[in-house]
Parts: structure tokens; sequence; C-alpha cells
């Protein structure tokens, strides 16, 4: 096999594997919160008395975070189910809403992580948005987004989130798994009661 074939095979092959960046990479901590410790070793940082479970999301707790210096505010979302306590989500607002600071921190997520894997803002850059992919060590996928926002009934101002995602499966596989006996039950009863809407039905449905 000639050199240039063996190449063109080499190109091919990482061309088949996922656009992650390197393990070495891969975040896992910000503002002091780290991402698979368990929740109740950051009481200095979180209100654990806000903890509540998420409506659409059983499997996850959510608590607010304390004040943290050149923070707004922010949430961390932990284990309810496979490992309960452990963080799975770190969500912050940062205290500059300025788009300048936004375009400052996105040229150092871009110096240290690379170009971003995804856009994720709206097509009119009311929410500009970008998202880097990464595996850590442990083969977990980790997500990390940084986003800008001028939409006033949505979160304005900059913002980042970091997720490790094959934990969060986890977590909702085991809900899942938990409650799979009791959710047949209580669809079949849901369908049970269904009935053919009137239009005086979909009037309820309807703003006046």
């Amino acid at each position: 096999m000639n050199k240039c074939m063996f190449f063109s095979i080499l190109f091919a092959i990482l061309l088949s594997f996922p656009n992650h960046a390197s393990a070495d990479k891969a975040p896992r901590s910000i503002a002091g919160l780290t991402l698979g410790e368990q929740i109740d070793m950051f009481v200095d940082l979180v209100q654990m008395e806000t903890s509540i479970v998420l409506r659409d999301r059983q499997y996850l707790r959510e608590v607010d975070t304390r004040e943290i210096d050149g923070f707004k505010s922010g949430t961390v979302d932990f284990g309810n189910c496979s490992k309960p306590g452990q963080i799975v989500r770190i969500k912050l607002k940062y205290e500059d809403e300025d788009k300048k600071f936004y375009d400052d921190l996105l040229a150092r997520f871009k110096k240290r992580f690379g170009e971003p894997d995804e856009w994720r803002g709206d097509p009119f850059h009311v929410i500009i948005a970008w998202k880097w992919s990464f595996s850590d060590e442990k083969g977990n996928k980790i997500s990390l987004i940084l986003q800008h926002s001028r939409d006033e009934e949505y979160k304005w101002g900059n913002s980042v989130k970091l997720t490790n995602t094959t934990l969060m499966e986890q977590e909702q596989l085991c809900f899942e798994k938990k409650n799979k006996e009791e959710g047949g039950k209580q669809e079949a009863k849901s369908s049970s009661q269904k009935h053919k809407l009137s239009e005086k039905d979909y009037q309820r449905f309807i703003p006046q």
C-alpha cells in the first residue's frame, strides 16, 4: 500500500469518529461547583432549602446557588434516582449582562476549548448561543453552552450551562424503570377516560 492511499484511509477513519473535544479539555467545574460530585459538598455555595423536584424531569432535583462573585444567579441540578445528590448540571447567569462581555468570554472559551460544535441560538440572533461537546476520560458526554439573550421574556443577559449528559441519562433511565409499571396503569386509565371533544369543550382551551 503506498503512502498516499494509507493517509487517505487514515483520514477517512478519523472523520468517522464523533467530533468531540479531547478528554483533557473536558470541563467539569465552574464557580467552585463540580459535575459528578455530591451536592452536599457544596452547601456553602447552594441554598439547600430551595431544593425542588423538577416538574418535567422528576428524576432530578434543583437548588438555587448562593451569592457567588461575578454571577447574578444560578441553579444546580442533581440526581434523584440512580445516584441521589450527584450533580449533573450547573446553570449560572453572569452578573455582567453586556454583549461586549459575552464576546470577550466567547473568545476565551474558543481559546480554551476550540471552535464550538453547534449553533444553539435563533436565526435572528435575539438569542446567541454556542455549544461545545466533550467526552471525558470515563467516556461521559459533557456539553457546555455559552449564551447571550436579548429576549425580555427569556433570561436577559449572559449565561453558561455545563451538563454531564451521561449522568443525566442514567437518572432518567432509573426513574423510567422504577415507574414503568405505575406509568402503564396511569396511561391505561387516562386512555379509558378520553372522550370526543365538543365545540364547547374546545372553548375552555382558547383565550377569551
